[in-house]
């Protein structure tokens, strides 16, 4: 549970130097840089750097290049790192001119070849009418509309408008619902007509012009369109042979820039003066002789060390230590749950391991059986492996928690009886744990996980303000020593009241109870005194009693209402079993597979998804905001692809 201790560095030299200097913070990848001006002041005449990046626009420029051409660039080895040369822009402009070119022909190919796919398309309903098309609208004294109709419509047609020798449909083809044709109007009778026919539903189809008859026009674009295809095709091939050639030097220009740009981006962060420049940022203490190592190569630079501070002026990145393998198989997973909450400061715990505990064992109570369990993991296992999925790695552990609290319930797919032959095998009269007879037991013993992960949290709490160094807070705060004591006094009392077990004798508990009530009232003159703030002093007396009274209402109810939370634990527990029994239920006496089978999908994906939700809320608000801040920031240190190497 341990964060990487970090070193704050000053590295300042000559300014000539500064593209030098610059490069190998790059190289080193061990360098989180911060904005020098947080650290030095304006008196020392140090200025930051406010000219445009000149990178950039080339950068965008290649990148959209790329994209046009439809490949993505990539990062390859640089054996040297220069700027871009006049030749080189000049092949930037032609591979641009060269490939708007090329896609100029494909868009017009594409054009060519919809336009006859369309006249297919339209000609393909007016088969059925053999006579030249492009006769037809040349005449000057009779209009043709081609189009369709729904078949009601032209049975109502040859019916209602028969004895009107102007109104009539020459059908070509049909399909379930319409009729596909064309009718013809004197020019003088037209609005009447497309009148009539309007009433009658039909639907116009506009028809390009072309020569012949539809059978004709529509083998014309066929033996069009395999023209156009096999242009098309050489065009593509032409330009595939023609990126694959240009794509090395594409990505060299690429890797290039972005060298350059990330370089220059870097100086965003120093400050400079007429001779002079000035970097500050974080090392591991682990990698700072590397550091060091990397810039002695360049003169007249100037490296400065100090460790990083502790208090909560400076936000320090957070670097976690390297685990073993096998710790970082377990643990690693739920850093991901931990980082939705909020990074840790510097001067915090690595709280991974205590959520890797906690979160698996809250869930496989909450979720306990060995069948269920087993699919859960074998579930996590494929995600993982398949999908890679870092929740996958999180659902194996949960899983294998399930089975063995399944086992302790002795459960398997609902099945209450299933292990009763492995209990006699082992010499036990039954189940250690009948889940729905022992309804008090359970919700019980949730209520005393919850007091002794609340306790936990409180202790870690303590230990988390002596690391910072915030004395009065780890003693007399609601989450210190007074606070700890309070709670431990409550439980006992309550415990007690209860008929349960009351190791404090109340004569002890009850006076202990109301000097740490008192301390908690008061907790703000003596962390304030210890700690050193300088606001310490209640302005009000009148204020601060009220105030004070307030909180210490809110700190008492907290206490209750986050053990209480716990409930929820053994609540789940009951509502599993509850859940299989309705399951069975349903099944009936012949235990229908079917219904088994589909109640256990059911149970495994609502109940598998709310018992997460739960064990996850349960660690933010029961746990998480008693001892974790979450509001430190990541160690990022600058650095290119590893491809990238001068």
């Amino acid at each position: 549970m341990a964060i990487e201790k970090m070193e704050l560095v000053k590295v300042s030299g000559s300014l000539e130097n500064m593209p030098e200097v610059c490069e190998k913070l790059c190289e080193c990848e061990c360098f989180h840089p911060e904005q020098a001006n947080k650290h030095i002041s304006a008196e020392m005449g140090f200025m930051p750097f406010t000219d445009e990046n000149p990178y950039a626009a080339q950068l965008s420029e290649v990148t959209e290049l790329a994209s046009g051409m439809g490949i993505t660039p990539e990062l390859v080895e640089l054996k040297r790192m220069a700027e871009l040369s006049d030749k080189d822009k000049e092949y930037i402009h032609s591979v641009k001119v060269k490939l708007d070119d090329y896609n100029e022909q494909i868009n017009s190919l594409n054009e060519q070849k919809a336009v006859c796919e369309a006249g297919i398309k339209s000609y393909e309903h007016f088969k059925g009418l053999d006579v030249d098309l492009d006769d037809i609208a040349a005449c000057e004294f009779v209009k043709v509309r081609f189009g369709h109709l729904p078949k009601e419509s032209y049975q109502r047609l040859n019916t209602v408008y028969k004895d009107n020798p102007y109104v009539f449909f020459y059908p070509s083809s049909e399909n379930k619902t319409d009729y596909w044709g064309a009718y013809f109007a004197p020019v003088d009778r037209l609005d009447e007509i497309d009148g009539i026919f309007a009433f009658l539903f039909f639907e116009p189809t506009p028809v390009p012009g072309a020569a012949g008859t539809a059978e004709e026009i529509i083998e014309q674009c066929k033996k069009s369109i395999e023209i156009i295809s096999s242009i098309l095709d050489d065009t593509q091939k032409s330009l595939s042979e023609y990126l694959s050639n240009e794509n090395e030097h594409l990505n060299y220009l690429y890797s290039n820039l972005m060298y350059l740009n990330s370089v220059y981006e870097l100086k965003s962060y120093a400050l400079h003066n007429e001779k002079f420049f000035a970097f500050v940022g974080y090392v591991p203490k682990s990698e700072a002789e590397k550091f060091k190592a990397s810039l002695e190569s360049v003169k007249s630079v100037q490296i400065e060390y100090e460790d990083a501070p502790k208090d909560d002026s400076a936000v320090v990145p957070v670097k976690y230590k390297k685990r073993n393998k096998l710790l970082a198989l377990l643990v690693e997973p739920y850093k991901f749950y931990v980082d939705m909450y909020g990074s840790p400061s510097y001067t915090d715990i690595d709280v991974t391991a205590f959520v890797a505990i906690t979160y698996t064992v809250l869930f496989g109570i909450m979720f306990g059986d060995l069948g269920q369990g087993f699919v859960l993991a074998i579930l996590g296992f494929c995600m993982w492996k398949f999908k890679k999925s870092g929740l996958g790695k999180i659902l194996i552990p949960c899983g294998i928690s399930s089975m063995i609290f399944g086992f302790i319930f002795g459960s398997v797919f609902g099945f209450e009886e299933a292990l009763d032959p492995v209990y006699e095998k082992l010499g036990w009269s039954g189940k250690p744990l009948s889940v729905m007879d022992s309804i008090n037991t359970v919700l019980l013993f949730a209520i005393a996980i919850g007091v002794g992960l609340m306790v936990v949290a409180i202790i870690m709490n303590i230990y988390a303000c002596i690391k910072r160094k915030h004395i009065g807070e780890a003693i007399f705060s609601q989450n210190g020593l007074v606070g700890l004591i309070l709670y431990l006094c409550g439980v006992n009392l309550a415990s007690g009241f209860m008929g349960g077990p009351a190791p404090i004798p109340s004569a002890v508990c009850a006076p202990l109870l109301g000097v740490c009530a008192f301390l908690l009232f008061i907790k703000e003159i003596p962390i304030g005194i210890i700690d050193k703030h300088p606001d310490w002093k209640p302005e009000s007396v009148s204020d601060f009693i009220l105030q004070n009274l307030f909180e210490l209402l809110e700190y008492i109810l907290s206490y209750l209402s986050n053990t209480v939370s716990f409930l929820r634990v053994g609540a789940f527990v009951l509502v599993h079993a509850g859940m299989m029994m309705v399951v069975f239920s349903l099944a009936g006496d012949s235990k229908n597979i079917f219904v088994i089978v589909l109640g256990n999908v059911l149970v495994i994906a609502l109940e598998g998804l709310l018992t997460g939700i739960q064990a996850l809320r349960l660690e933010y608000y029961e746990m998480f905001s008693r001892f974790f801040d979450g509001s430190g920031i990541a160690y990022t240190p600058f650095k290119l692809n590893k491809s990238v190497n001068k």
